[in-house]
């Protein structure tokens, strides 16, 4: 007698859906991946794919596509915000490669999201698909959208992004707590920016503003970040809104050429308003789990919001292809999943907060509960730099399939 393969619902095409699709494929589960949107999309700025993150997806056969479309950053400079002094430099590349077991890079969202797409057949995409709610019995999921038929599932899998409809309906109602700060994004051409070397991140200190810029779609771009103390009140929380490039203008007023080049190049940008959550005490149902941001959305100080959804989707799929079919599955397989990625996502969630690149301005940032505002920035220093890296080399040099497989 044959026995059923499983079916798993991912809701949410971003970077952690499609890697959660890919590598349960991979574990031979019949997978439907189920997105809101009409077409496959991300914003068109950068992301940090840490060592953590790229060693997952050059298992899953994406060395030569990161190659291709991402760059290795060199090195990591920082400077100061008026006279474009260096405060510091971090050597990246190999090095960091050779400590950490696998490359660094800086890529595109949507050159990443298109080589993750590739992984999945489209028979297992579905688009325009907004979900509206689900139903969990014993004998599955069962998934309503706002147009198309409904689904099922032995397994749903909240892969929805900050304003998840699956964490509201198992963690319940949240208030966010303001960090205090606003992220503006965009991307300027490096054509724009004579002088500028296009293969090295950089980090520009100011008294209350900091900007970063990193090189992506190789190097023919520059991403950049500002962040500066947030001046609305009442915003909605959005990852996709759009800014005024002028707020980002009066912010840096005065600062260095290299930065006034990048601030006269800017055609749009993405404004971020920096919310923060508690880390939540469970992530689980009997059939139901979160992963990526709907599990723990985090401030991005240490860039690591990519890359802990990317691992999540690899320890979800290693948990429900090692546990044994039977009554107790997958339960027990969501059960060993959480009991893996919620210490440790809490522990990055927790870090954001006062490390990363806020270690750039004091030696000893303040470590503050959720429901306290970050501090603001203070002077600029350099020689944070060596708390920065130490902040972020345990967590690049982590393997979560190695702690799952015992390997």
């Amino acid at each position: 007698m044959s026995v059923r393969t499983p079916r798993i619902a991912v809701l949410g095409a971003g970077i952690g859906g499609l890697t959660a699709a890919a590598t349960l494929l991979r574990q031979g589960f019949d997978v439907d991946v189920y997105e809101q949107a009409t077409t496959l999309r991300e914003a068109g700025v950068g992301l940090h794919l840490g060592s953590n993150g790229s060693r997952i997806l050059h298992r899953l056969g994406l060395a030569a596509g990161l190659d291709a479309v991402a760059v290795r950053p060199a090195a990591l400079e920082v400077r100061g915000f008026d006279d474009g002094r260096v405060f510091a430099r971090q050597p990246m590349g190999a090095a960091w490669a050779d400590e950490h077991g696998a490359p660094y890079y800086t890529v595109q969202r949507s050159d990443l999201l298109g080589l993750l797409a590739g992984l999945v057949p489209e028979r297992h995409l579905h688009l325009g698909r907004r979900c509206t709610g689900f139903a969990e019995d014993a004998d599955g999921v069962r998934l309503s959208f706002e147009r198309g038929p409904a689904a099922e599932a032995d397994v749903l899998i909240g892969a929805d992004g900050v304003h998840s409809v699956v964490r509201r309906a198992v963690a319940g109602p949240e208030t966010p707590v303001s960090s205090g700060s606003v992220a503006y994004r965009g991307v300027v051409p490096f054509d724009a920016l004579p002088g500028l070397a296009r293969d090295t991140m950089f980090v520009w200190l100011g008294p209350s503003s900091r900007l970063l810029g990193y090189p992506v779609a190789g190097g023919r771009l520059l991403t950049f970040v500002s962040i500066v103390p947030e001046d609305g009140d009442g915003e909605a929380e959005s990852w996709s809104a759009y800014g005024d490039a002028r707020a980002v203008a009066r912010a840096l007023t005065g600062w260095e050429p290299d930065v006034r080049r990048i601030v006269s190049a800017i055609d749009a940008v993405g404004r971020w308003v920096l919310r923060d959550r508690a880390p939540l005490e469970r992530w689980s149902t009997a059939r139901t789990t979160l992963l990526g941001d709907a599990a723990h959305p985090m401030l991005p100080h240490h860039g690591q919001g990519a890359n802990q959804a990317i691992e999540d989707a690899a320890a979800l799929a290693l948990c429900l292809g090692q546990e044994p079919r039977g009554p107790g599955w997958p339960e027990a397989a969501l059960r060993r999943y959480e009991q893996v990625r919620r210490p440790h996502t809490t522990r990055v969630q927790l870090g954001s907060r006062g490390g990363g690149s806020l270690r750039l301005h004091a030696p000893e940032p303040a470590r503050v509960p959720c429901s306290t505002p970050l501090p603001r920035p203070a002077a600029p220093r350099g020689d944070g730099l060596g708390s920065m890296v130490e902040d972020v080399g345990w967590i690049q040099s982590y393997d979560v399939e190695a702690a799952l497989t015992g390997a």
